[in-house]
């Protein structure tokens, strides 16, 4: 059973997690997941929103997205795919490119049966932040 198939309990919380992750694009952090989903759980605490981010991360319901130096964000497209990261405000958004075959050709041959994914990541700045110096 890989990691995909393991079967995990749905509480409220985790779907309602789940749903808000899936309704954006942003790659949001914990703290803006957090605040849309206590508009549909004003009791939720930022813990149980912690706790089920990494149990949806580790079970391959969503990615954890840890940019260097940044907080972690998270996306609820689990197959392999690019991303673009602001340097300067932070923001991560989708490349639209499908993923370069040699690439994952090159990490299969070196990690043959272990190899369980990647996330590939190009930096800048974004058009916001490059043109707020013009």
């Amino acid at each position: 059973m890989d990691r995909k198939d393991k079967i995990i309990r749905n509480t409220d919380a985790r779907r309602v997690i789940l749903e808000e992750i899936k309704s954006v694009t942003t790659h949001p952090t914990a703290d803006e997941i957090y605040g849309q989903v206590r508009k549909r759980i004003p009791r939720i605490s930022l813990g149980t929103v912690y706790r089920n981010l990494e149990i949806l991360a580790q079970n391959g319901l969503i990615q954890k997205i840890e940019a260097g130096g940044s907080q972690k964000r998270f996306d609820a497209t689990i197959e392999n795919h690019y991303h673009f990261r602001c340097l300067r405000c932070g923001r991560i958004s989708d490349l639209t490119s499908k993923p370069i075959d040699e690439i994952d050709q090159a990490v299969r041959e070196l990690a043959g049966e272990g190899f369980l994914g990647y996330h590939l990541e190009a930096e800048g700045l974004c058009p916001s932040c490059r043109f707020q110096n013009s």
